[in-house]
């Protein structure tokens, strides 16, 4: 699929040390790279939405943490980093729901032309049957948009962002919350080769990501890449989460749960 985003090649983004919520000084620059994804963790208040805030505004040391973003090794000037807000970044958020009118198809059909892609129909296409993948219920071509469950919308702006959007980064603020298949999910996303960071307590994302950053007080405390003894906890506790996905499953049609429990 043909993109317009060759004016936004990112090879890296940087953001530079800032300070806790005490005044402290971070420790360390984070530098993030394409086909990486990230996992921000912490408890309520640790930082975690600051610091995307801080990489979708650009932040040129004018935020509370004083970080500044270097895209490519370098901070943007004021009129690169004014023009490249909202189109640098893409965000997908717990609470994503349409207000416009419209079916599924032709709304994607419309982004697909403004992409101005090879073909408009198929890339469209595309899109209908990744998000059709990722939603616990499917959909049709001729749903209008503001029919969409919560789940069903962000399945949509999910594959959306991940086939047609040209913006290299993208952040995720609680994935797991999205009523989506999270993983098939973050499959699509890496596969499109952007920068990702999300937002996450959910423990498979958290170790399913190349590594995690962990805040405290409003900072970076600590950068942990994936080990090999955490992919094998990461297959255990998917083998865990498949097996309570079909339980609720079976729950949900009304199955005889006997088998279930004699076998648990």
């Amino acid at each position: 699929m043909e993109r317009e985003n060759t004016e936004l090649a990112l090879s890296s983004l940087s953001l530079t040390p800032g300070r806790d919520k005490t005044g402290q000084p971070e420790k360390m620059q984070i530098q993030f790279c394409p086909g990486e994804i990230t996992a921000l963790l912490g408890p309520t208040g640790a930082g975690k939405s600051r610091f995307l805030g801080d990489i979708e505004s650009l932040a040129a040391g004018d935020t509370p943490t004083g970080r500044t973003v270097l895209l490519n090794g370098v901070a943007p000037d004021e009129d690169t980093r004014f023009d490249l807000q909202g189109r640098l970044v893409a965000q997908l958020t717990q609470n994503m729901n349409f207000v416009l009118d419209m079916g599924v198809m032709d709304f994607l059909r419309a982004h697909a032309l403004s992409r101005e892609v090879a073909d408009p129909e198929g890339a469209a296409l595309r899109v209908f049957e990744a998000a059709n993948e990722l939603a616990g219920e499917p959909f049709y071509a001729r749903t209008q948009l503001t029919q969409l469950s919560g789940g069903q919308s962000r399945a949509l702006m999910i594959a959306d962002t991940a086939l047609l959007s040209w913006s290299p980064v993208l952040l995720i603020d609680e994935i797991e919350n999205a009523g989506v298949d999270k993983r098939k999910a973050l499959e699509l996303l890496l596969a499109s080769d952007k920068i990702i960071v999300m937002a996450t307590h959910d423990p498979v994302l958290a170790l399913a990501a190349d590594r995690r950053l962990v805040f405290e007080r409003g900072a970076v405390a600590a950068v942990l890449a994936r080990t090999p003894a955490e992919d094998a906890l990461l297959a255990r506790l998917e083998a865990m989460e498949r097996q309570w996905s079909d339980v609720r499953n079976a729950l949900r049609v009304g199955a005889d749960m006997s088998p279930w429990a004699d076998g648990w």
